[in-house]
């Protein structure tokens, strides 16, 4: 039986346009694209919110390793940019810059940690199988 979390779930209800709220766990998001792409910028683009969820995770698995090694932070930052993919319709690159209170040192062992347990680089490294639904 596969694994399967509540957290997991989400649903996305177009808005009318190029636009749609996505919702779960309580929580909704609005999704758009800018003017020149036909939307009205309500929100972020769909591929912004994977960019910031790379992001965030990165960070948040950092604070974590920091923790269970008992290094006190004081700040940390992460930036991810995202590169295209030629002209597909995909990433083809992501790059991340760490800034933190804490020595480089000590930060790569941070780094080597949190990579084992970021769930979004460690699905986008190993991409899992897409499966589509449709009614009967």
């Amino acid at each position: 039986m596969t694994d399967q979390h509540e957290y997991a779930t989400w649903t996305a209800r177009w808005t009318g346009g190029v636009s749609a709220k996505v919702f779960g766990r309580g929580h909704s998001i609005a999704a758009d694209e800018p003017p020149e792409f036909g939307g009205n910028d309500a929100g972020p683009m769909p591929t912004e919110i994977l960019v910031a969820a790379l992001a965030s995770c990165f960070c948040m698995a950092l604070a974590w390793s920091a923790t269970r090694r008992g290094v006190e932070l004081t700040s940390l930052e992460v930036d991810v940019r995202a590169e295209r993919a030629g002209k597909e319709p995909r990433h083809g690159a992501y790059d991340i810059w760490i800034r933190s209170s804490v020595p480089p040192e000590t930060l790569t062992s941070l780094v080597a940690l949190a990579k084992r347990v970021c769930w979004v680089s460690n699905t986008l490294a190993t991409p899992p199988e897409i499966r589509y639904h449709l009614p009967d």
